[in-house]
């Protein structure tokens, strides 16, 4: 079958002068066995990716080709493989229940008020009921072939989560930090008092015993104003460099002068130090775990992908 099938593009490409672009939607993508891709698949696939793209780069033209350009790219490979694990699952025989896709697709059409709805919807995106539900059928295979091959949480042994703590310690280095609280204070405050006279008033308040927490919850316009103005823990990264610069000169348990800025006026107060350390592993632990396990699933899922590969044939146009 698959050498008719390259009899066919062979026909079709010496009939054609040109070659097919992403453009083409009725080009061929890529062949993977007996099965062909075209640009359309792709396109399709690809097509609220590309939105959100135009969204973020569509004033850096540049930038926006090749970020669609990778995008293509990494797209094909993925409807290569996917191509690949479908096709295994047809190989080994295993058999889907119509039963087990009709109970997927009952699920996936809760975001709709009923049946008709999801038909109407479908058809606005050119996409018919029976494509919609090979869909449904094909991820549903793919879902459960991944999960049959390799596992989704592999376990990993305390000698290589402590290996690998000690070989990126700097990974788990924190900066300079400072316990933080903060009154914002802008040219609406209460009384229509200029922000640094009631900044100054506010300071004249605490240096006479007045809690900075409950300050900040009465007088504060910033977004942490009912927690007392708390940041908890920063570095100087959080902050403006403006502000930075004074509160991580302040000594535990002082607070700033008003400190006047274009947009407001802000009062600090540190009440911890923490100097920059690298956090322990009893600290990191969990965190080093997950990126393994993620690092391990990976590679699991390439050494199986890689195998499909090596035994099937596979196309690029």
């Amino acid at each position: 079958m698959k050498y008719i099938i390259l009899i066919l593009v062979l026909l079709v490409a010496f009939a054609s002068p040109t070659v097919a672009q992403p453009t083409d939607v009725n080009g061929i993508a890529v062949i993977v066995n007996d099965t062909i891709v075209t640009y359309k698949d792709l396109e399709n696939s690809i097509r609220d990716d590309i939105s959100a793209l135009e969204r973020r780069y569509g004033s850096q033209p540049a930038v926006l080709d090749q970020k669609i350009k990778d995008l293509r790219g990494a797209r094909t490979q993925e409807l290569v493989e996917y191509q690949l694990v479908l096709q295994e699952f047809k190989t080994a025989g295993y058999n889907l229940p119509e039963s087990f896709i009709e109970n997927r697709i009952q699920e996936d059409q809760k975001k709709y008020e009923n049946r008709l709805v999801l038909i109407k919807t479908l058809q606005s995106q050119g996409v018919t009921y029976e494509g919609y539900r090979q869909k449904i059928r094909e991820r549903t295979i793919l879902e459960l072939m991944f999960r049959q091959k390799f596992p989704a949480d592999p376990t990993i042994s305390p000698s290589k989560i402590e290996s690998y703590y000690v070989e990126n310690l700097e990974l788990f280095r924190l900066p300079d930090q400072v316990k933080l609280r903060m009154i914002v204070l802008t040219d609406q405050s209460k009384e229509n008092i200029s922000s640094l006279k009631m900044g100054q008033e506010i300071l004249t308040q605490i240096d006479a015993g007045a809690d900075f927490s409950e300050m900040a919850r009465v007088y504060s316009k910033g977004s942490q104003a009912s927690e007392g103005g708390n940041w908890g823990w920063v570095d100087r990264k959080t902050l403006r460099e403006d502000l930075a610069k004074v509160a991580f000169a302040l000594k535990p348990g002082r607070h700033s002068e008003p400190i006047s800025t274009p947009d407001g006026v802000y009062l600090m107060k540190v009440e911890e130090v923490r100097m920059s350390h690298i956090r322990p592993l009893s600290e990191t632990q969990q965190e080093v775990e997950q990126t393994l396990k993620t690092r391990e699933s990976r590679r699991l899922r390439d050494q199986w992908i890689n195998r499909l590969k090596s035994k099937a044939f596979i196309r690029y146009y």
